[in-house]
């Protein structure tokens, strides 16, 4: 499988950057280079911010029933390609092609849902106090030209959900993807100019994320700033953006609490909770970090879930059979190494995994760390691996509040055959979205996004096209 060198995309044309830089690409399941992608300078961003406004003033124009069928066809192009589109994500990122080909039909699903809701965005008319020749009306306008930033851990589905919410809401995008893994998210923008998106409507651009994010954040051209990435990054831009007076949305890391009562079908637990734990290798914002268990059933657990991650077939995701591909890059080998280290240290008890697996590519076992202290790195910091930590509980209460020590606050699991369980964790855990005996199920019409130090502001829903929107007043008098 042959796999392309990905180009920016202004003004509506592939095009190499204009002094002619380039990245390498590397294939996470051998290290080896695969491919290179343009290096946008700062010539190339003002081509693209002045398409920008020039596409934004043309999709604003068109009507939400015209909009949402340009959106309709490219998701259906991106329906015909899935399998091509899978094996260059695979090959780029690592995940089995099954999860690949899944990322590129969900995406096509998100596409679909905020076709529709574009042409539900509704103002309203306020009856006037007192003169009724006074007519109050309530506009719902589109914020104006969007800078994305998005990750390498889902390069098609962080990018669609940021671009289906503003193009519903009559919004230009220059997304800036990452770096590497940019060939899946060029397909995702090829779709949309082979449906015939006007020229400007999207861009795309890959470079220095510091050099790109400085400039274009302050840039007049933008009016909204949305980044999916590390507190840290978020916490930096969203500073940026507040100095300009920008509008953001802000995904950012969490640390996700699982906790499973004493009362929880532990073969649920284990069959959800791991499911969610081992995709894409850990590398997922959502993913189950920190297992908390009932100590009496914490070791039928642990050993339920060890027995679970030995049964995972790891390998190149190109691999017919494989169920857990290489971590990303190297950085994630070397994280996944030290958090293991840092943990038995600190006293914890490696149940299964905790190395690498051979010196090929970026793979590192399943792994499932049991009687973690709360001192241990892995309960503090997000692991963003193929790693599960155990730690025991005797009240429920006890769990809220280990759930809720941490400053993060994006998703959570809970495992309870109780009713009034479950509506006490609905009500204090403190995340932005909690799945109750369930794996998680994140869906375009609900809204995705955490509290706390894990961002504001929602990418799916309605409150995802609110995001992109102003909200004025007009009043008119008859005379």
């Amino acid at each position: 499988m042959t796999y392309p060198n990905t180009q920016l995309f202004i003004a509506g044309e592939w095009r190499d950057s204009i002094d002619g830089k380039s990245i390498a690409v590397f294939n996470p399941a051998t290290g080896q280079e695969i491919g290179r992608v343009a290096h946008a300078g700062v010539a190339d961003l003002d081509l693209a911010l002045a398409s920008a406004q020039k596409g934004f003033e043309t999709w604003r124009d068109i009507p939400a029933i015209e909009r949402a069928r340009f959106m309709r066809k490219a998701a259906g192009l991106l329906r015909e390609r899935a399998v091509a589109i899978a094996a260059v994500l695979t090959q780029e990122q690592g995940k089995p092609l099954v999860e690949a080909k899944g990322e590129v039909m969900a995406a096509a699903d998100i596409i679909d849902w905020f076709a529709d809701e574009g042409q539900r965005i509704y103002g309203r008319i306020v009856p006037s106090r007192g003169n009724l020749a006074m007519r109050q009306m309530v506009l719902k306008d589109p914020v104006g030209p969007v800078a994305a930033f998005t990750p390498w851990n889902f390069p098609i589905n962080q990018v669609v959900r940021k671009m289906a919410a503003a193009l519903a809401a009559g919004c230009s995008m220059i997304v800036k993807a990452a770096e590497e893994t940019p060939a899946a998210p060029a397909e995702l923008i090829r779709a949309f100019a082979d449906a015939g998106i006007p020229a400007g409507v999207l861009g795309l651009v890959y470079g220095d994320p510091a050099e790109i994010s400085n400039y274009l954040i302050p840039h007049p051209v933008i009016r909204k700033i949305t980044f999916t990435g590390s507190t840290p990054v978020g916490k930096q831009l969203a500073a940026l953006a507040g100095k300009h007076m920008k509008r953001v949305t802000m995904e950012l890391g969490g640390h996700a609490p699982v906790i499973v009562a004493e009362d929880a079908d532990v073969a649920l637990a284990v069959k959800s909770a791991g499911a969610a734990k081992f995709r894409n290798a850990g590398q997922v914002c959502i993913s189950p970090t920190r297992f908390l268990v009932h100590e009496s059933i914490k070791n039928d657990f642990a050993a339920a879930l060890v027995k679970y991650s030995q049964g995972l077939k790891v390998g190149d995701g190109s691999a017919e059979g494989t169920q857990m591909g290489p971590l990303a890059n190297p950085r994630r080998v070397t994280a996944m190494a030290e958090f293991t280290q840092d943990a038995i240290k600190h006293g914890a008890t490696v149940a299964h995994g905790g190395e690498r697996i051979g010196d090929t590519g970026n793979f590192w076992q399943p792994t499932v760390l049991v009687d973690v202290p709360l001192q241990a790195k892995v309960f503090n910091d997000e692991p963003f691996g193929p790693m599960a930590a155990i730690r025991s509980f005797n009240t429920l209460q006890e769990a809220i509040d280990e759930a809720n020590r941490l400053p993060f606050g994006l998703a959570g699991y809970a495992f309870t055959g109780s009713l009034k369980n479950a509506d006490l964790l609905a009500r204090r855990v403190e995340v932005g979205m909690l799945w109750i005996n369930m794996p998680a199920m994140p869906s375009a019409e609900m809204p995705f996004g955490g509290i706390k130090d894990s961002g504001y502001g929602s990418e799916g829903g309605p409150e995802a096209v609110e995001a992109y929107l102003n909200t004025r007043a007009v009043a008119v008098m008859n005379v």
